[in-house]
């Protein structure tokens, strides 16, 4: 892991459909006017990637997924699968993520990040939320080290807030973290993503009204 010298030139949109999520977000990204939040589609920002939460398989049956398969074609769920197949052998954690072609001009890409394991789960009472964002955010930093075509701007929806059933507030929050530990920290892959995040989060008590800060020893 090494520190971050300078924030990273990325555009970060938070769409969603949902007022009360788009609220809870405006509160919690208060102290970031880079981060621009908007109440509508993902269909509809012309950005580098979309970020789309998914389950273990990319199963692309509900919610965004849906939409967006819906949007681009069946074939993107066949990309995403591919992906999930070769990376993590047909199932992948939550707290990793794909980046995968849409074949589109914009998005160019498409990240699909796990927020459950299954394709409808409860998942209000888990750090999951957490680990998508920062999963999702780790797959731009390992996309732009790894490829000339950089991403530099991102769609990101309410992540677990619909059929994970999280709670609005709860949402954003854990979604500021890993936001926040996307601009202070690189990580060499999503095994140290998720090991850094689990150990300060387990015993946080996560509720409503918390917001963690990621702080690496050492660092």
């Amino acid at each position: 892991m090494a520190a971050i010298t300078a924030k990273p030139q990325l555009s970060v949109v938070l769409v969603d459909l949902n007022d009360k999520v788009v609220q809870a977000w405006q509160a919690a990204f208060e102290g970031h006017p880079e981060v621009r939040i908007v109440r509508g589609s993902i269909l509809t920002q012309a950005v580098d990637a979309w970020v789309t939460p998914t389950n273990a398989r990319g199963s692309m049956d509900g919610g965004v997924d849906a939409a967006i398969k819906k949007h681009l074609g069946p074939s993107i769920q066949v990309r995403v699968q591919q992906e999930i197949a070769s990376r993590y052998g047909g199932s992948m954690p939550v707290g990793s993520a794909t980046c995968v072609r849409t074949g589109a001009a914009r998005p160019a890409w498409l990240i699909s990040t796990p927020t459950m394991t299954g394709s409808s789960e409860d998942v209000s009472d888990t750090l999951n939320v957490a680990l998508a964002c920062a999963a999702a955010f780790q797959a731009i930093h390992m996309h732009n080290a790894a490829h000339r075509e950089a991403i530099t701007s991102v769609a990101i929806p309410g992540l677990g807030a619909s059929t994970g059933k999280v709670p609005p507030r709860t949402c954003a929050n854990l979604m500021w973290t890993g936001y926040t530990l996307f601009n202070d920290y690189r990580f060499p892959d999503y095994d140290a993503l998720r090991e850094t995040l689990l150990a300060q989060l387990g015993g946080s008590g996560m509720n409503d009204d918390t917001m963690v800060r990621i702080q690496v020893p050492g660092m």
